[in-house]
């Protein structure tokens, strides 16, 4: 008995899953629109009438490959299944791509889920339709993937869907921004600082207060933090200088810049003096503290640490007197070394 060919047996695998699928979309009705199982049934028949077109064309293919012997043959059936799936695909593609062009995305987002087996590029065409609730819907049963579905129903302004998604995640901050959203004051502080909390914990001050700056608009609190970090030392420099930074009242700045040095220990003047020569440069009414307390440093490290003594020219940049002082100063102490 001859072997049936594989295109006859795949026609007829194809006929009765047809069958079977008219029967299931007519059954739609019950539970679905007349429009929209009409839509699901037009796409079946483009998608058959595709398969119908490569089948037959294979055929004669198929019939060629029988003249070669069974060696040949069982390479020919390989090479006829292997083409025929790639055509089916490739038709497949087109057909998605078609609706793309027509923004029918939803279409599309079928085509790749249900003929291609490509359930991202499916949730990812309904993204860029603007089809974001339906987008979350198949990150979420399909892919597993919360971040992203998390991420449509924001986009689809389903704050709270979202919101659950983001706690999951334990993406805090996020779940502050949009309790800020909706208005939920309250929530959204109580999260955000569990934000600050966590940054403090970790010795990230400055982070820290930016979040009580910024979003939860409490300056007061954030001044705390960052002084909290300059005097256990944890980020220091950045901790200080943003202190300076959010002091736009420069009398009150002048005031804090000398109070703070008078509290500073030896160990972190060096810091002190990094930390002014930026408030030097800001404004005039800032020079003259910011000087006095560098010459102190200056004074009080230079014999440890000769190099300092190059510090004085920040203070001073017009000044040629202090910067040829400067420079005896170095070349006394080389010819002490040389001596």
């Amino acid at each position: 008995m001859n072997r049936q060919k594989f295109t006859e047996k795949f026609f007829m695998a194809v006929l009765i899953l047809a069958v079977i699928k008219i029967v299931a979309i007519f059954a739609e009705l019950f539970q679905k629109t007349f429009w929209s199982v009409i839509g699901n049934l037009a796409i079946f028949i483009v998608v058959a009438f595709i398969i119908l077109m490569v089948v037959i064309s294979l055929r004669d293919k198929e019939k060629t490959g029988e003249a070669s012997g069974r060696r040949g043959s069982g390479g020919g059936n390989f090479y006829l299944e292997t083409s025929l799936f790639d055509r089916i695909r490739n038709k497949y593609e087109d057909l998605a791509q078609k609706y793309i062009d027509e923004k029918d995305y939803t279409r599309a987002a079928k085509v790749y889920m249900n003929l291609l087996q490509d359930n991202y590029r499916g949730a990812q065409t309904l993204e860029d339709g603007g089809l974001y609730n339906e987008a979350a819907v198949v990150y979420l049963k399909k892919l597993k993937n919360k971040s992203q579905a998390a991420s449509c129903y924001e986009k689809a302004k389903q704050y709270q869907k979202s919101i659950e998604l983001y706690k999951q995640l334990e993406q805090k901050e996020k779940v502050g921004d949009l309790y800020r959203i909706i208005n939920d004051n309250k929530n959204a502080n109580s999260y955000y600082q569990m934000v600050v909390d966590d940054y403090v914990g970790n010795s990230q001050m400055v982070k820290a207060s930016l979040i009580q700056r910024k979003k939860m608009d409490d300056p007061e609190a954030a001044q705390k933090i960052l002084l909290q970090g300059w005097e256990e030392n944890k980020d220091a420099f950045n901790c200080l200088n943003n202190y300076f930074v959010n002091i736009s009242d420069l009398e009150i700045l002048n005031e804090k810049i000398q109070f703070l040095y008078e509290k500073t220990p030896s160990d972190r003047k060096l810091i002190y003096l990094e930390a002014i020569k930026h408030e030097f440069k800001k404004d005039q009414k800032l020079q003259e503290t910011a000087r006095n307390i560098a010459y102190e440093i200056i004074a009080e490290k230079v014999e440890t640490n000769t190099t300092i003594i190059n510090e004085l020219k920040h203070f001073n940049p017009q000044d040629e007197v202090i910067l040829k002082d400067i420079s005896r100063y170095k070349t006394g102490r080389n010819k002490m070394f040389l001596n």
